[in-house]
C-alpha cells in the first residue's frame, strides 16, 4: 500500500496525533509536489529540519491561480474552480479522487449536524451554478443525493418555488437545511422583510457578495438575515476551492474546524511568524484531507483564535499580490 492509501486509511479512523500526521504529510508533499518543493527551495527550507507545525511554510493561495498544485502525477477526476469575473484568473484545484472529497465532506458535516438522511437539503447558489466547476455545488449535490429526498435541491432564481418546497418539507416534519450564497440570501431577506418565519430551518450562509452588495462584517450580515428570515441563528460554512475540508459555525460566528483541519494564525506583517501566540492574524490552514494537492495553505482571510482550536473570520486582506508568488515560475 502506497503512502497516500495508508495516510487516507489512518485519517479515516481516529488519528491519534494530528501533529505527527501533518509533519508526515509535509515531508511527503515537500518531495512529490513540484510547486511546493520549488517554493520551499526558494525559501532555503530543508524539510528534514521542520520539527513542529509552526515551522512549516504555508503555500500562498495565489499559487492555485498560477500553477498546477498537485502531489504526484495523476489525471484529475474533476477540477474545481473558484468563483470570479471574466477578468479574473480563477483558482484551480485538481482533484484526483472525487469519492474521497465526498467522503470527507459528509464525515465532517455529520460530525456536527448528524446524519444527512434526516435532512431535506436545499441550495440557493445562483452564481456558483452559473459559472460551473464549484466545489461547493459538488458538495451540496452529493448531500442532496445522500438524503434520497424527492425534492429538487438547487434553485437558481425561483425563490417562490423554493419557499413552497421549504413549507412542504416542514409540513411533513422534515429537517430542512438551506445553504445559500450571502448576496442571494440578502436579496431574499429584503424581499421577505421579516413577514414570514423560517423558524426551525437550518439557514447556512457560505459567504460571497460577488459585487452584488456592499461587503458586510459577519455580525451585520447575520443580523439582517435573522430579521429577514425570522430565525434565531444563522449558520455558516468555511471552505474554499483550494481545500477539501470544511469548518462550520453553529450560529454564533465561531467556526469549529473539521477533524481533518487545523487553523494557525500568522502575523499580519510577517507571514513566517506563525503560532499560538497570535490571537488574531492571517489564517493558515492545515488540511490533512488535501493529500493530492497541498495541505498547507496561506489564505487571504484574517481571523481570531478562540478556545480549543475554534476561530472567527474577521475579514480579508485587501492586497491582491500575496508575498512569494513571484518566486516561482514552473
Amino acid at each position: 500500500m502506497d503512502f497516500k492509501a495508508q495516510f487516507k486509511q489512518q485519517l479515516l479512523g481516529k488519528p491519534s496525533d494530528f501533529t505527527q500526521m501533518a509533519l508526515s504529510l509535509f515531508r511527503y508533499q515537500a518531495q512529490y509536489n513540484v510547486v511546493y518543493k520549488e517554493y520551499l527551495q526558494n525559501l532555503n527550507i530543508q524539510p528534514g529540519q521542520i520539527k513542529n507545525l509552526e515551522q512549516i511554510p504555508f503555500l500562498p493561495i495565489e499559487f492555485f491561480k498560477q500553477q498546477k498544485v498537485a502531489t504526484g502525477n495523476f489525471e484529475p477526476e474533476v477540477t474545481f474552480q473558484s468563483s470570479g469575473t471574466t477578468q479574473q484568473t480563477r483558482s484551480k484545484h485538481y482533484v484526483a479522487d472525487l469519492a474521497w472529497y465526498n467522503h470527507v465532506t459528509k464525515h465532517i458535516f455529520e460530525h456536527f449536524y448528524g446524519p444527512l438522511e434526516q435532512f431535506v437539503v436545499l441550495a440557493l447558489l445562483p452564481s456558483y451554478l452559473e459559472q460551473g466547476g464549484s466545489s461547493l455545488v459538488a458538495m451540496v449535490d452529493y448531500f442532496v443525493n445522500q438524503t434520497r429526498q424527492s425534492e429538487e435541491g438547487f434553485y437558481l432564481h425561483n425563490r417562490k418555488k423554493l419557499h413552497q418546497t421549504i413549507d412542504a418539507a416542514r409540513g411533513r416534519g422534515k429537517k430542512v437545511l438551506l445553504i445559500g450564497v450571502s448576496y442571494a440570501l440578502l436579496d431574499w431577506a429584503e424581499e421577505l422583510r421579516g413577514n414570514y418565519s423560517f423558524s426551525g430551518v437550518t439557514l447556512m450562509e457560505t459567504g460571497g457578495m460577488k459585487g452584488r452588495h456592499r461587503e458586510m462584517v459577519r455580525e451585520e450580515l447575520h443580523s439582517f438575515l435573522k430579521k429577514g428570515f425570522g430565525v434565531d441563528k444563522i449558520h455558516s460554512e468555511y471552505g474554499m476551492t483550494e481545500l477539501l475540508s470544511q469548518g462550520y459555525s453553529m450560529g454564533d460566528g465561531i467556526f469549529k474546524p473539521g477533524q481533518t483541519m487545523q487553523i494557525l494564525l500568522r502575523d499580519l506583517n510577517d507571514p513566517f511568524d506563525i503560532g499560538a501566540h497570535h490571537r488574531s492574524g492571517g489564517i493558515n490552514v492545515i488540511d490533512l484531507a488535501n493529500i493530492d494537492s497541498c495541505a498547507f495553505i496561506e489564505t487571504k482571510d484574517i481571523g481570531r483564535m478562540h478556545t480549543e482550536g475554534t476561530f472567527e473570520v474577521l475579514g480579508r486582506f485587501d492586497n491582491s499580490d500575496i508575498r512569494g508568488c513571484n518566486l516561482l515560475v514552473v
